[in-house]
């Protein structure tokens, strides 16, 4: 299963503008993460800090037990193993085709033999559908096409920890789809824990079990996506809404003045833009059938069960409802008591 990752009080600036401060979060171990936020938030500049390519100036990060602020470069080096990384752009390298860079990490990190390589370069291309592009330069595919690659190198070190940094970057809502789903899949095989940084709303509904808001130099909120999908913070719901309702604005925070116009313009029956509020809470993705049972599931709705007396009533109906659902349909692995898999049945 993936590592937990453990964050408190992390603070970055650049020279004397401060970027976010006292973040405070928990990426559970094997579940799939959303970090959100309007353009500029820093959201990438967190993701970069995970991995220590960035160095904030206060709080810890806590990797499988190690303080990656704290600990020696040796230290760091064993730990980045852990980490696979799919940056915005697929970050290959334009004169080598597309086995060689999904190689690259192997020939660079491994002693294995180029017969070992190319099983395991081979199998990652075909979880990622690019059997038969491997010969091809990044040059001569599709955007989609190099995000896969892109994703097929960031696994072939098996991490326990991936990094996706905007997935929907450069695509059409199509691609991102395929893309989502392929990390949904990838979870449910391999329980790695996952953070996605994106600022796309129907990848924020429907692909996380957690999600966060950064605004204003600030984590506004943090929890699974139940509870954020149901929840009144003015930002939070007209982020997920895509609404012009709210404090966020066309380059900064409004003021209180321009949001009461503005609040005034909807009573008076003027649209506020993006999607009409959304009762209820939109089914997550699933995993493709034929995957393992995806366990950050089951993970995800024990925690959820536990802290819902602590919720408005609004919300406890609505996630009632989601769960009853989700219990409905979901298929969960029998197990004979020896640890081995058995079987499967639905519920309900």
């Amino acid at each position: 299963m993936g590592v937990e990752v453990v964050v408190e009080g992390l603070t970055k600036s650049f020279g004397s503008q401060k970027i976010w401060q006292d973040v405070t979060l928990t990426l559970p171990p094997g579940e799939v993460t959303a970090l959100l936020g309007p353009s500029g938030t820093g959201k990438s500049v967190f993701l970069k800090s995970l991995i220590g390519l960035l160095r904030p100036e206060r709080g810890s990060i806590v990797i499988d037990g190690t303080d990656i602020l704290e600990c020696s470069s040796r230290e760091l080096y064993e730990i980045r193993k852990m980490f696979g990384v799919l940056f915005q752009d697929g970050a290959l390298f334009g004169s080598m085709n597309l086995f060689d860079n999904v190689a690259f990490p192997l020939r660079e990190h491994t002693k294995k033999t180029e017969s070992e390589i190319r099983n395991i370069v081979m199998n990652k291309m075909e979880l990622v559908g690019l059997i038969g592009a491997e010969n091809k330069l990044p040059g001569e595919i599709s955007g989609g096409m190099r995000k896969r690659a892109g994703l097929a190198r960031a696994l072939v070190l098996d991490p326990e920890i991936i990094l996706v940094d905007e997935p929907d970057s450069g695509l059409d809502p199509v691609r991102t789809t395929y893309i989502s789903q392929l990390l949904i899949d990838i979870n449910s095989q391999i329980d790695a824990t996952i953070l996605i940084v994106s600022h796309n709303i129907n990848l924020a509904r429907t692909v996380p079990d957690n999600i966060g808001m950064l605004f204003r130099k600030e984590l506004v909120m943090f929890g699974p996506r139940e509870v954020l999908l149901t929840s009144d913070e003015p930002v939070v719901k007209q982020f997920l809404n895509g609404s012009m309702l709210g404090p966020i604005g066309m380059s900064e925070e409004k003021d209180e003045a321009q949001m009461a116009q503005e609040q005034a313009m909807v009573d008076a029956g003027h649209h506020h833009g993006g999607v009409d509020d959304v009762e209820g809470i939109i089914p997550q993705m699933k995993a493709t059938p034929g995957m393992p049972f995806r366990q950050a599931v089951a993970r995800r709705q024990d925690r959820v069960r536990r802290i819902m007396h602590t919720l408005p009533h609004n919300a406890q109906v609505a996630i009632q409802e989601s769960l009853d659902t989700e219990d409905s349909t979901q298929v969960i692995p029998a197990y004979d008591g020896s640890g081995m898999e058995t079987s499967s049945w639905g519920r309900g």
